[in-house]
């Protein structure tokens, strides 16, 4: 039997994987500074969890959960996005209590996994990277969060950055706009999809995001939030446009915007990228908003939270395909060439010193021939070539060479041994002069 990987998911394998890393470490790096902290939630919940928050509607509850019964006859899900069991976790864990400073910021990264056609960038395994913060009403967090994004973006060396935004308003903005989207849409039921038929009476807002072409006609006439927005909402959208331009940031207003998930309201916002790779428009790689109710609908207060999520498959196909050349360190501190099954332990010997001391370092372990071992420090970008052979062993002596100039010169074994480091540095620093 030929066994293969579960159709939509990929092996990231070595030389990939460092590209993730780093995007990762970068995307760390950067959301500390802005105060925000690594939290880890299991990959499944309660499947009641994902059906609230992401609403019954929904594609992803309705068409691409994962969910089962276990041997306990529990049923769970496996996480289809990454705020529902954040948000779970900052209240099961009490993170809204007095002691905790708000707003709460955390962030995510990790596998997801819903059932949909597996196509480029978009897998039913597919990982996000994601942040929440949690207990401030305060525009400026809107704001703070799209900054934070936009900064990874371009120190990864992507450009032609572009933000639009949009506002679903508060409860009665969205309680009239939904009025008057029945209102419009009623007319034309027989001839919407059999999605939006379903949706029209619960949440006709999906029938925004449809992706039928039945349904499009329609949504292209359909009347804009924008006009049913109340004072206070209104300011509020006023509000984060006003800190954008301050910012510098460059942003559209796309009033036929709506996000995928029920929880939203108030602003939203998707980052797009005009790439050659992609053709002549703008593609989505990053997405978020915020939203109300969903901790006090998850048992906690009524706080309200704001946050984005990225498909990592998307940027670094992204990154790829633009022949953004990221800053992976390969190369090799030190290889120890081996001669003779006799320095085998002394070969171990040599890369654990490095190693303890901080160098990145590597051996044969097929006892091979000189030259052969040569060529693959060569291949590996070793700097520095270690050789210790029947005749090295038997004097307490090592051969050092430098392989950037060719130099080479015989060290004491016990002096390296007893300080790798600094003889290590101090040799390949003379010898670079």
């Amino acid at each position: 039997m030929r066994y293969q990987r579960p159709k939509g998911t990929a092996d990231v394998l070595p030389g990939d994987s460092a590209k993730w890393e780093y995007v990762e470490r970068l995307a760390s790096e950067i959301f500390n500074r802005y105060g925000y902290r690594d939290i880890r939630t299991p990959m499944f919940e309660n499947y009641a969890i994902y059906a609230r928050s992401a609403g019954d509607t929904s594609d992803v509850v309705t068409k691409e959960m994962y969910d089962f019964k276990d041997k306990g006859d529990r049923h769970v899900a496996l996480r289809p996005e990454g705020t529902a069991g954040v948000v779970r976790a900052f209240v099961e864990n009490k993170l809204y209590g007095p002691e905790f400073q708000k707003p709460y910021k955390v962030y995510y990264m990790g596998p997801m996994f819903r059932y949909e056609r597996p196509q480029s960038g978009r897998q039913r395994e597919f990982h996000q990277i994601g942040v929440e913060a949690f207990g401030s009403d305060n525009a400026a967090v809107d704001v703070e969060v799209i900054a934070m994004a936009l900064q990874l973006f371009k120190r990864l060396g992507l450009s032609n950055l572009r933000v639009a935004v949009n506002t679903l308003g508060d409860q009665k903005s969205r309680d009239d706009y939904r009025t008057a989207l029945i209102d419009y849409l009623k007319p034309h039921y027989d001839e919407l999809s059999e999605d939006s038929q379903e949706r029209l009476e619960k949440n006709p807002l999906r029938v925004l995001d449809s992706k039928d072409p039945r349904d499009k006609q329609f949504v292209a006439d359909a009347p804009s939030i924008l006009d049913y927005l109340t004072d206070s909402a209104k300011k509020r959208f006023e509000t984060v446009k006003q800190m954008l331009d301050m910012l510098g940031i460059d942003y559209v207003v796309d009033p036929d915007m709506v996000r995928g998930l029920d929880y939203y309201n108030h602003t939203i916002f998707e980052i797009m990228v005009k790439a050659k790779s992609l053709g002549n428009g703008y593609t989505t790689i990053c997405g978020g908003g915020r939203y109300g109710g969903l901790v006090e609908q998850l048992g906690g207060p009524d706080l309200s939270g704001v946050g984005f999520g990225i498909g990592e498959e998307r940027l670094l196909l992204l990154l790829n395909d633009e022949g953004i050349k990221l800053p992976i360190q390969s190369e090799l501190d030190l290889y120890v060439v081996g001669i003779g099954e006799d320095t085998n332990a002394e070969s171990l010997q040599l890369v654990q010193a490095a190693r303890a001391c901080g160098l990145s370092a590597d051996r044969d372990y097929l006892n091979r021939k000189p030259k052969a071992q040569f060529r693959t420090a060569a291949r590996l970008g070793a700097k520095v070539v270690i050789t210790i052979g029947s005749r090295e062993r038997s004097e307490g002596t090592v051969h050092f060479k430098v392989m950037a100039t060719g130099k080479e010169e015989t060290l004491q074994l016990s002096d390296l041994l007893k300080n790798f480091q600094e003889v290590y540095s101090r040799h390949l620093e003379e010898d670079l002069r």
